[in-house]
């Protein structure tokens, strides 16, 4: 387990969480490509009772997915930073932080994929790509 702080773009939602580096992945989801306007979200997640809001209100938006199930998204209301997302319901929760917002970030090595079938045709192709330092 791994002790974890995060925050949004403008710093107006701050949060504190533990971790299992174990449970860090890459989700390829089209939904995921839509909400974070990336070809994937990198997701830290940990479970109710281990994640802890310490400033700022999050907003919440009901996606309902391809199952039928509905994911709460939660984000910052002035810049817009995605948080987490959980489910509805009864019973204890799971968080699926979003690994950007993690100041511990360059730590989380993701251990898994999933949702591969929507993955993006060149994602195996981007060592090969050219890369610069900065813009």
């Amino acid at each position: 387990m791994m002790k974890i702080d995060g925050a949004c773009h403008c710093g107006y939602i701050t949060y504190e969480a533990e971790i299992d580096l174990e449970k860090v992945g890459i989700c390829h989801c089209t939904d995921c490509q839509t909400l974070f306007g990336s070809a994937f979200r990198t997701l830290a997640f940990t479970h109710e009772g281990a994640f802890e809001l310490l400033t700022g209100e999050l907003k919440i938006y009901v996606k309902t997915s391809e199952s039928g199930s509905q994911r709460p998204q939660s984000f910052c209301p002035k810049c817009g930073s995605p948080i987490y997302s959980t489910s509805t319901g009864d019973g204890p929760k799971v968080y699926s932080l979003r690994a950007g917002t993690i100041r511990q970030r360059n730590e989380l090595v993701p251990q898994f994929q999933f949702w591969t079938r929507s993955e993006q045709s060149w994602i195996s192709e981007m060592p090969s790509v050219s890369r610069l330092d900065k813009q």
